[in-house]
C-alpha cells in the first residue's frame, strides 16, 4: 500500500472529446473539454444517456474514442492499452471472481503479471486490511455482504497502483442504509490515499455528498462544472436546476430564474399588503422536520406553473395549509438566480436543453496535436 500512497496523484485533462456509435447518429458524448485536479473526488453526474458512464469508459480505455484526447498529467493516453493508462476502475457490480477467496480476488492481477505466490498474497492482505477485510481474506464473495464485497472490489482496483481510481455507480447496488455509510468510506479513502477519483453517479445527493468537483452531464454535453455548493445554489440553466431538485424555475419580465424551494415565501390570499403570485395549494406532504409544499399559479397552464415550497415543521403548523387554499407567492430577489439561455451544440445543432460549455483548453489542445 506504501508505493500507492507514494505515488503523487494525476491531473486528468479532456480535450474536445467525442463519442458516436455510428455514422450519423448523434453522438453519445459531443467534444466536451473538462479539467480533473490532481488528488480531486470528481463526480460525473446526469440522468441515464447524458453520457456520464460512455465518458469514463474512455477515459478507462474500455471504450474506444471517437474524437479528442485524453491526458494524464500532460501524457496523452487516448490510444494506449487500459493496462498501461495508470487508471483502474471499480465496476457498479465488482465483478468479483465467484469461485476465489477475498485475497485472490485481490492478487488475481498480480498473479497475471507472474508475481509470486507468497508476494502477491502479501500484498493483496496488507491491502484488505487497510479496508478492514482482512479478518475476511478467505471467504468467497457469495459469503460476504455487499458492503464487503465493495472493500474487496476496491481493494483489488488499488492493487495496480494506479494514478487514478474510476468508479462507475459504486453503490446502487446497496441498500439505502449501506449506501450512505459506504459513501463516508469513499470519501474517507479518498483523503487518505491521496489518488485521484473520477465517479459516475445518477444520484444529486450522493454527488454532492462526495464530490470536490461536480460535472453535469445532459445529451452528451457537459452543462456545468463547479463545486457542489455552486451547482446547487447557482445553477446554470434551466436543466442544471430541475435535475438538481430543490428549485423553481419561473418566467419572469426580466427572464428565466431559479429560486430555492426553502427561500419562497407564501401567506394567506386575504393577506393585504403583501405582494407576490397568486397560486393555490396541490399537494402537502409531511416529511418530519419540514413540510413540503405543491403550489399551481392561479391561471397558468405551462409547465413552470408548477411551484414547490418548503417549509419548517413549526412554520406550518403555525399556519398549516390546505389542498385547494389559495395563497400569495413571493421570493426574495437575491434569491432569484438567472438561469443562461446555453451554447450551441459544437455541430451547430441545436441543444437539447440549456448548455453551458467549459472554454476551450487551447493550450491542451495544441499539446495533443
Amino acid at each position: 500500500m506504501d508505493a500507492v500512497t507514494a505515488l503523487p496523484p494525476a491531473a486528468v485533462e479532456i480535450v474536445a472529446l467525442s463519442k458516436r456509435y455510428a455514422a450519423g447518429a448523434p453522438p453519445a458524448v459531443d467534444q466536451i473539454d473538462l479539467r480533473i485536479a490532481s488528488g480531486s473526488y470528481c463526480c460525473l453526474l446526469g440522468p441515464s444517456g447524458c453520457g456520464k458512464s460512455t465518458t469514463l469508459r474512455m477515459v478507462a480505455g474500455h471504450e474506444s474514442v471517437s474524437g479528442g484526447d485524453i491526458l494524464l498529467d500532460n501524457r496523452n493516453i487516448t490510444n494506449l492499452p487500459a493496462a498501461a493508462r495508470g487508471t483502474a476502475m471499480m465496476f457498479q457490480s465488482f465483478a468479483l471472481f465467484p469461485h476465489l477467496s477475498a485475497l485472490d480476488n485481490v492478487a488475481f492481477s498480480l498473479k497475471m503479471k507472474g508475481v509470486s505466490k507468497t508476494e502477491r498474497h502479501k500484498r493483496a492482505g496488507n491491502l484488505l486490511e487497510r479496508v478492514a477485510m482482512g479478518h475476511l481474506a478467505e471467504r468467497k464473495p457469495g459469503e460476504l455482504s455487499g458492503g464487503q464485497q465493495q472493500r474487496v472490489a476496491l481493494a483489488r482496483a488499488l492493487i495496480t497502483e494506479p494514478r487514478v481510481l474510476l468508479l462507475d455507480e459504486p453503490l446502487s447496488a446497496l441498500d439505502p442504509f449501506l449506501r450512505i455509510q459506504m459513501r463516508a468510506e469513499l470519501r474517507r479513502w479518498q483523503k487518505e490515499l491521496g489518488l485521484t477519483f473520477i465517479h459516475v453517479t445518477h444520484s444529486q445527493e450522493e454527488a454532492m455528498a462526495l464530490a470536490d468537483t461536480m460535472v453535469v452531464m445532459n445529451h452528451g454535453l457537459i452543462e456545468q462544472v463547479g463545486s457542489p455548493h455552486q451547482v446547487y445554489n447557482h445553477p446554470a440553466s434551466e436543466f442544471v436546476a430541475r435535475f438538481m431538485g430543490g428549485h423553481n424555475v419561473l418566467d419572469t419580465p426580466e427572464g428565466l430564474i431559479a429560486v430555492r424551494n426553502d427561500h419562497m415565501q407564501i401567506a394567506p390570499a386575504e393577506s393585504t399588503g403583501h405582494p407576490g403570485l397568486a397560486a393555490h395549494v396541490t399537494d402537502v406532504e409531511y416529511q418530519g422536520t419540514y413540510v413540503l409544499m405543491g403550489l399551481r399559479l392561479t391561471g397558468a397552464a405551462t409547465e413552470r406553473s408548477g411551484v414547490s415550497v418548503l417549509l419548517a415543521e413549526k412554520a406550518f403548523a403555525a399556519h398549516p395549509y390546505a389542498v385547494g387554499d389559495g395563497v400569495r407567492l413571493s421570493w426574495s430577489p437575491a434569491d432569484a438566480r438567472p438561469l443562461g439561455p446555453g451554447a450551441v451544440r459544437p455541430t451547430g445543432e441545436p441543444p437539447a436543453g440549456p448548455v453551458s460549455r467549459p472554454a476551450p483548453l487551447s493550450a491542451l489542445a495544441a499539446m495533443a496535436a
